[in-house]
């Protein structure tokens, strides 16, 4: 089930709507808190949590006496963080931390057991993947994950590439890139996915297991950083919460279907 949004978010939202549409302008003073209760039909409590955000993100400023004025230059919306998406971030990360414990093992075997077939294949995918530069916005931060599954197909264990495939929709759907990357530092950061890119594929290629681990382990742990990384903004402590909600839902998964085959 979709989770339904706090008042807090809604209020956000809608006068964050009103700022990126200029129906609040530049320097223009926000109503006060009593008309803004009057307007949504929410409590003080909620309105201060809404300004409280509104102001995380660069779009108002407070003027000390006065209120809250809307900035000067107010911070595009598209580098924002939906509050809705940052509460999955300790499941995200738990997933993630999963998914690099398994993958380092997974580039080692390819490296050991590919064909030249696959080795090729494997460095097609890449080069499909690598050479989009999409605008960061308009794509999830695990884009890559389908060069991951190439890897891991190759490794000749059903088991890995089987569990990789089921946790693909709890993973890459979760953040947009341009949460972490901003449009003009797009083409760096591609640059030096692919370079990340190029060192597994190599190893893979050389059929140098230890190599193809270890560059497979820098590649997730510099993943996993980023998205670590959103959290201390957001005020989550990621390491104690989340995990075992997690753990629940993805164990029951997996035993539905066991249980169905």
């Amino acid at each position: 089930m979709t989770k339904r949004k706090t008042l807090s978010t809604i209020v956000s939202e809608a006068l964050g709507e009103k700022i990126q549409s200029g129906a609040l302008r530049s320097g223009a003073q926000l109503p006060t808190e009593a008309e803004l209760c009057a307007e949504f039909d929410v409590s003080r409590t909620v309105v201060r949590e809404a300004v409280a955000r509104l102001r995380s993100d660069g779009l108002v400023v407070p003027h000390q006496g006065k209120g809250m004025f809307v900035s000067d230059a107010p911070a595009k919306r598209g580098f924002s963080i939906p509050p809705d998406a940052l509460k999955s971030l300790p499941e995200t990360i738990a997933l993630l931390e999963l998914r690099l414990s398994l993958e380092v093992e997974s580039a080692g075997l390819s490296a050991e057991r590919r064909t030249i077939a696959e080795a090729a294949s494997i460095r097609s995918m890449m080069e499909q993947v690598d050479a989009r530069h999409a605008d960061p916005g308009s794509v999830q931060i695990h884009y890559d994950y389908d060069f991951h599954l190439a890897i891991a197909k190759s490794s000749r264990n059903a088991y890995i590439f089987g569990f990789l495939q089921y946790l693909r929709p709890m993973i890459v759907p979760k953040f947009q890139l341009g949460y972490v990357v901003p449009a003009e530092q797009k083409d760096r950061y591609y640059d030096r996915i692919h370079a990340e890119h190029q060192k597994i594929v190599e190893a893979i290629e050389a059929q140098d297991s230890s190599a193809a681990r270890n560059s497979m382990r820098k590649h997730l742990a510099n993943s996993l950083q980023r998205v670590r990384g959103l959290a201390p903004a957001a005020g989550i402590e990621t390491a104690k919460v989340g995990p075992d909600v997690v753990a629940q839902e993805l164990f029951a998964g997996i035993g539905a279907k066991l249980s169905h085959s």
